[in-house]
């Protein structure tokens, strides 16, 4: 991602206006004239006079100096523990991204849409993405549009920037997944809907009993179909062991685990889940060097303005973030300061911002932006339709009203 430019450069120390004699090549100062001899003990004006010594203090200066300047290279240089957001662009989902559409629709009836639904974006500066230096992280201190946070409070320890792309890169699949069927939920369309292991934490419960590719069929007899099953059967059994089913390569497996805390002290089974869905038509979604989980709600209101008659927007301009669950939960993200700014440069005059981030919206709305808060995917089409059709949009939910 784009960094920030570079720090000027330190002046140099000057030196006095008069310097002292200098020797000549063969080591001696330079003959003066000199005058006829004098008695004992006088002294003549003309008299040559010892050569003067160089001032301490003037070689202080020039020590004091030359470490000012290598201090200063080297805190330009050397990086800093700290992360800088800044906003980014925005891409409006029912638009286009390098000439090809951002969503793509087959297999199912799709309608033109004018007006924007524009998701948003951050630069992010430092940690495993290339660090910042002292001058940059203080330069964004002092922007406001910038935001300046510890390197820990984004990125786990030792990180590699591969990694951390790697992460982005499912983040970002996931979000597209979720948003057709969050989508498709709240068109009342149906399609199929499976959890899978993706994997196991660290001194997992299920170490030994549960595999990577293994699809939940049931818990404690009940039917799994979403996460939330899982999540309920655990907190009812309360640390019993649960009897878990599981489809194996196409066979049944039944497994007894005994669930662990985490750290929010809920009952787990110490996997990673992912949903397997099954869809009734293809929905494509091409967006270059973009990842992470926050544009998901906006991809759900542009599918959904893909697939239905009429136009969500009213050609009017809309922003928003949040991520999305298949369920239609809208989930908070970072960077939302930075993205509201982004929104407005990017002409929005309403944006679609996630309840769970409201105390960081406070105090950062842009003029000429509306922001109206949304826990559902529901919330914000409404939210959406509303300014569409002309009615006031100033009773919508906001940060700081009910």
């Amino acid at each position: 991602m784009p960094s920030p430019g570079a720090a000027g450069e330190p002046g140099q120390p000057l030196g006095p206006s008069n310097s002292p004699d200098v020797p000549t090549s063969d080591g001696h100062f330079p003959e003066r004239d000199t005058a006829p001899s004098q008695e004992p003990g006088q002294e003549s004006p003309d008299a040559p006079q010892p050569p003067r010594r160089r001032d301490g203090r003037y070689v202080a200066m020039l020590v004091s100096g030359a470490l000012t300047i290598v201090l200063g290279i080297a805190a330009a240089v050397l990086p800093v523990p700290y992360v800088v957001e800044s906003p980014g662009p925005t891409f409006n989902t029912l638009g286009t991204d390098h000439d090809k559409p951002v969503i793509s629709i087959s297999g199912h009836a799709t309608y033109p849409a004018k007006g924007n639904l524009d998701l948003t974006t951050v630069y992010i500066n430092g940690g495993p993405n290339g660090p910042v230096n002292i001058f940059e992280a203080f330069q964004a201190w002092l922007d406001g549009s910038k935001a300046v946070y510890p390197e820990e409070l984004l990125y786990p320890k030792g990180v590699t920037k591969q990694q951390s792309e790697q992460e982005s890169a499912l983040a970002m699949t996931t979000s597209q997944e979720n948003a057709v069927a969050s989508a498709l939920k709240e068109e009342n369309i149906p399609y199929g809907q499976k959890l899978a292991v993706a994997g196991l934490s660290d001194g997992s419960a299920s170490a030994g009993k549960l595999q990577t590719g293994d699809v939940f069929t049931s818990i404690n007899g009940k039917a799994v179909t979403s996460l939330n099953v899982v999540q309920t059967a655990l907190a009812e059994g309360a640390g019993a062991p649960a009897a878990v089913v599981v489809d194996r390569n196409g066979k049944p497996v039944t497994v007894s685990i005994t669930p662990g805390k985490g750290s929010n002290g809920k009952y787990i089974l110490g996997v990673l889940l992912q949903y397997k869905f099954t869809f009734p038509f293809d929905v494509k979604i091409s967006l270059d060097q973009v990842g992470g989980p926050s544009a998901g709600m906006m991809f759900a209101l542009g599918i959904i303005d893909s697939i239905t008659p009429g136009d969500l927007t009213g050609g009017k301009h809309v922003a928003g973030t949040g991520t999305i669950s298949p369920d239609g939960t809208v989930g908070p993200i970072g960077g939302i300061a930075q993205k509201m700014r982004g929104a407005r440069n990017g002409g929005a005059t309403l944006f679609l911002a996630p309840a769970a981030n409201c105390d960081e919206v406070v105090g950062h709305v842009p003029d000429g932006l509306q922001v109206v808060k949304v826990d559902t995917l529901a919330d914000a089409k409404s939210a959406v339709e509303r300014l569409a059709s002309g009615q006031n949009v100033s009773r919508l939910p906001t940060c700081s009203n009910n």
